[in-house]
């Protein structure tokens, strides 16, 4: 393999402990190696890069190991070119496998510009994707809550759904609220209730709420309730700070906005994912490949055969 950088380092990166592999030399010669093992505390993160400095290297490679690159990543990314490797294309040769062996590959690798780095974004937009899939894990756990309330309302015999089209807009939310209190509803007070717009009749609604509500449903209801309104406030907050990052990208969320079938919501969820900054993908068809919607191409000797394509994340 022909040598392309002087100094570089390969990491082996663990829970516990990282290996660093640090190759250096001449590139018509063979190079030398230098071999340490760090905790993955700040203090040996630190220790780490402060060696990676002494010995002048220039670029280290790191395996996307589940999410134990990441703290890693955060130390050593201002002082170095970081290249984060998919671990399915850097497999080594089977056999006598260690860590120490591990480490040295990928420096090999590295040295020899074999390694084709994964997509990592900028620290800012890596913030905004996390709150982009929390928002959306929020809005999950939200939906289970008033499924599970529909679930109680029928198994009491109270039929609300029937005659609202959303039981969790205002008057539904009214209604739901007097049942889980324990309050006795009249028709005076369903008046009170019930928005003007709603196309079902009093008398209806006070059929439909006319069940066999035990406190057991009562209690079943509150806890659903109270997580569901909990749920609730903290994605409002969540949404407050999801605007407060989307600041510097005003234009592009508005650029987004103009395709048919993208809101504001799936705009930002465009940005946290992709970043604004396309240039890092060369090209259209480097993009469409790393979101999965790109078939590879295998072809030997004059055939192409087929080739599965990647399956990509919903986001």
């Amino acid at each position: 393999m022909e040598a392309m950088i002087e100094k570089c380092a390969g990491l082996d990166v663990h829970q516990g402990t990282v290996v660093a592999c640090v190759l250096y030399g001449p590139l018509d010669k063979r190079p030398k190696k230098s071999i340490e093992s760090f905790s993955t505390s700040t203090k040996g993160l630190l220790k780490l890069n402060d060696w990676l400095i002494s010995m002048k290297v220039t670029e280290v490679v790191m395996e996307s190991t589940g999410v134990y690159w990441k703290p890693v990543w955060n130390i050593l990314e201002d002082n170095f070119r970081l290249v984060l490797a998919n671990a399915k294309h850097v497999k080594n040769v089977p056999g006598r496998k260690t860590d120490v062996k591990d480490a040295e590959w990928l420096a090999k690798l590295l040295r020899s510009g074999l390694i084709e780095g994964s997509f990592v974004p900028p620290e800012d937009i890596r913030d905004l994707r996390d709150l982009t899939r929390y928002r959306k894990k929020l809005i999950s756990n939200r939906t289970a809550e008033q499924n599970r309330i529909h679930k109680i309302l029928q198994d009491a015999n109270i039929k609300l759904t029937s005659v609202l089209s959303n039981i969790f807009g205002q008057s539904g939310r009214s209604i739901l609220n007097a049942i889980i209190n324990g309050e006795k509803i009249e028709a005076s007070n369903l008046k009170e209730m019930v928005h003007w717009r709603t196309k079902a009749s009093i008398e209806d609604i006070a059929e439909a709420i006319n069940g066999r509500l035990r406190l057991h449903h009562r209690d079943m209801l509150r806890y659903h309730w109270e997580h569901m309104i909990y749920l609730e406030e903290i994605q409002k907050n969540l949404e407050d700070q999801i605007e407060q990052c989307l600041e510097p990208y005003q234009r592009e969320i508005e650029l987004l906005d103009t395709i048919p079938g993208v809101n504001k919501d799936a705009a930002a969820v465009f940005i946290s994912e992709l970043g604004a900054d396309m240039s890092v993908f060369k090209t259209q068809k480097r993009v469409a490949s790393w979101v999965g919607v790109s078939p590879g191409n295998n072809e030997s000797a004059g055939k192409k055969r087929a080739v599965k394509q990647l399956k990509g994340t919903k986001r």
